[in-house]
């Protein structure tokens, strides 16, 4: 069972999951985004995945996670994004001990991880909002650095630091799951193709089998699996998030083999924002 929510803090979204009996490993697809994660009592950071991984957990494993928004997750875990990039990173090798024991043995992870995120928040950099705005229109690297008044090597130091990646990596990834959200609402492959800044359709279908590993129709088959790390379901879910710092998209059917229904986390007051102190 997977279940999500705009998270009290700003850009960030929180989800919870239980691997279900007869689960199958999931395919995770790279989204630029970070991840503070509570699993059985172990406290990690997942960063930004270059391509696709296979992940699998016995049944019961019970995970909570917050899902930062693209760059705004270092500030608030205190290092670059690149230390993270295609690892998962125990949080004591960044915070100390104390301060991670008691988020293992909290009675409520989720809430615990929301409440130190928001003691550790920072406004995230402008410029780098900018970076993403403009890397998700798919407009050319050379023109991004142009805009935002970096030389392509000041480009690259910042984007690596701030997103794990370069900007060119960071433009496909993010054109990445443009074309899945398109695809998945029924576009011809074609036109996908045209809409995501592809150069054509052939270039979609190595673009993709090159990130996911897969080709776009298998990631297209029902409960083939999730785009992003925690597996969320929705597409347009952006709320309270400046152009550019889009969580994960949200357009994925369930995992291959899974018989978790994904849903919406039920709202209540308990849910409203919380200040960052």
């Amino acid at each position: 069972m997977y279940a999500e929510r705009p998270s009290r803090l700003p850009y960030a979204t929180a989800w919870r999951s239980e691997t279900p009996p007869g689960g199958r490993p999931v395919r995770i697809l790279p989204d630029g985004c970070l991840d503070l994660i509570w699993s059985s009592g172990r406290v990690f950071i997942a960063g930004p995945d270059t391509t696709a991984e296979v992940a699998d957990a016995p049944p019961g494993t019970r995970t909570f996670g917050l899902r930062f928004a693209v760059g705004t997750g270092p500030a608030v875990l205190g290092a670059p994004a690149d230390e993270f990039t295609d690892r998962e990173v125990p949080l004591a090798d960044l915070w100390h001990p104390a301060d991670v024991r008691r988020l293992a043995e909290a009675d409520d992870p989720l809430a615990a991880l929301e409440a130190v995120a928001a003691r550790r928040w920072r406004t995230p950099d402008r410029a780098m909002v900018a970076v993403a705005t403009l890397a998700r229109a798919a407009r050319p690297v050379d023109a991004i650095a142009e805009s935002c008044g970096l030389g392509l090597r000041q480009l690259h130091r910042r984007c690596t630091t701030t997103f794990g990646y370069g900007p060119k990596l960071l433009s496909r990834v993010l054109r990445l799951q443009r074309a899945l959200g398109l695809a998945r609402g029924g576009t011809p492959f074609a036109e996908v193709a045209v809409a995501a800044g592809y150069a054509d359709q052939p270039h979609l279908a190595r673009d993709v089998r090159a990130l996911a590993g897969v080709p776009l129709r298998t990631l297209l088959a029902p409960r083939a699996g999730y785009p992003n790390r925690a597996g969320s379901p929705r597409a347009d879910d952006r709320t309270a998030q400046p152009a550019g710092l889009s969580g994960a998209n949200r357009s994925t059917p369930l995992p291959s083999g899974s018989s978790t229904t994904a849903y919406r986390w039920p709202q209540s007051a308990s849910h409203g924002a919380l200040a960052p102190g």
